[in-house]
């Protein structure tokens, strides 16, 4: 089944095919329906701190979902609460920026982080004073003020502004728009691509209607529909080869049927498992540098489990994508080091540079080894720094089994100044290369 018209929608001969790519995806795929909304309030944002010569920073955060059927009961989901995006806004609005919030929605944004993101539920927080109003508790009344004060004053002076996504589909109709709206901020513009994007999706195309039937209860009741089918039934017999769901090899509800899993799991006949094909969703970032925000500075993130490949593939990242930096971390270490990967463009045919971001040992948590006299923590004021790193680590991710407990300060801390000190010179090197008016 597919959608109204898409079967007869003619494909444009393009010689690029990351532009033959975008036109695709954002023809076959509805656009989300608050898309009109998203994009006038960005816009009316943009303008705003365009007018005052401000930075902008667009931050994109938590998971994408990709929906298993149009009117969703299912979907694939990633583990992503949105921490290292909400995070970093803290950060980007101390440090002068106006920010534009695309995040996943329900995932954890700025400021309220602090209290939704708790082991604790929020109205522990909170008591009734004797004369029946809430107040915070006394334990916590020193934070939530210095937290309250912070957003407040974020909001009166229009700085951030949040916008929500739920699936793959709506985060790339929004950032497309939002990175095409920040081109009047010219290198003044900074996106900062830290949500964890689905790399696969169901095409709309391929997409029963309704909700995945588990049994075969409803195979053979009679049709009531009109047109005497009944959309979003799933047979459970073989389908055509290019559908979404491929459930069977084998006749239903037969006994000596053909087992492809391993001998030490369930024994479970293909009849009853649910396979679902999904399609590659076209990679834009490469769009971001070519025509949505071309004088932007580029930030993405690259998230790998296997230590042995993290730094591969940020540097691949970085030469497919051509941002300006990829920020590579491992799952298992992510809040107390990152990788930045990047490439001096000031100079042609530089090498690419790699510096490691590691949240100081002594200020690792208190489970952490004792790493006494092996590592100068660096102090400038109040500000913690960046410490030197013991010889065999520089190069390297840390062991895991070395960085036990909560770090006592966030890593963020330290990304967000050294990705804003990289936008400085982003910005003199753009006025530089201005032509003289």
């Amino acid at each position: 089944m597919s959608l109204p018209g898409a079967s007869q929608r003619p494909r444009i001969s393009r010689s690029n095919t990351a532009q033959r790519a975008e036109y695709d995806y954002f023809s076959d795929n509805p656009p989300p329906k608050q898309l009109e909304v998203h994009s006038k309030l960005a816009q009316e944002f943009i303008e705003y701190h365009a007018a005052a010569n401000n930075r902008v920073v667009l931050i994109t955060s938590g998971g994408t979902t990709v929906p298993l059927e149009r009117q969703t009961v299912r979907f694939i989901d990633n583990f992503s609460a949105g921490t290292r995006g909400a995070t970093s806004a803290e950060y980007f609005l101390e440090a002068g920026y106006a920010v534009i919030f695309l995040h996943r929605q329900f995932s954890l944004l700025p400021y309220s982080r602090h209290y939704s993101h708790a082991t604790d539920c929020f109205l522990d927080f909170l008591s009734e004073s004797a004369d029946g109003t809430v107040v915070a508790n006394p334990e916590h009344q020193d934070k939530m003020v210095h937290v309250l004060r912070k957003y407040n004053a974020a909001k009166a002076k229009n700085l951030l502004l949040t916008l929500p996504f739920t699936t793959i589909t709506d985060y790339l109709f929004i950032l497309r728009s939002v990175s095409q709206l920040m081109r009047p901020l010219g290198a003044n513009g900074l996106l900062y691509l830290a949500a964890a994007v689905s790399d696969f999706f169901v095409p709309p195309a391929r997409m029963v209607e309704h909700k995945i039937q588990s049994t075969d209860a409803v195979k053979n009741r009679a049709p009531t529909s009109p047109g005497g089918s009944n959309l979003g039934i799933v047979d459970r017999s073989p389908g055509p080869i290019d559908s979404p769901l491929d459930t069977t090899t084998d006749s239903p509800g037969s006994e000596d049927e053909v087992f492809d899993n391993f001998d030490s799991s369930p024994r479970v006949p293909r009849s009853k498992r649910l396979i679902v094909d999904l399609d590659p969703v076209p990679k834009f970032l490469k769009n971001l540098v070519d025509g949505w925000a071309p004088e932007g500075m580029i930030v993405s993130f690259k998230l790998e489990t296997d230590p042995e490949i993290l730094v591969h593939k940020a540097v691949y990242s970085l030469e497919r994508y051509q941002h300006h930096l990829v920020i590579g971390n491992l799952l298992s270490t992510r809040k107390w080091e990152v990788v930045f990967v990047s490439k001096n463009r000031a100079v042609e045919g530089s090498p690419m540079r790699e510096e490691w971001i590691r949240v100081p040992r002594q200020r690792r948590g208190t489970g952490v080894k004792d790493w006494t006299g092996k590592a100068a923590l660096m102090v400038v004021g109040d500000k913690v720094g960046v410490a030197d790193a013991i010889e065999d680590e520089k190069e390297h991710p840390s062991d895991p089994a070395d960085l036990m407990g909560e770090p006592e300060i966030e890593i963020e801390s330290l990304i967000i100044p050294a990705v804003a000190d990289m936008h400085t010179a982003h910005i003199r090197a753009h006025a530089k290369a201005a032509p003289v008016a």
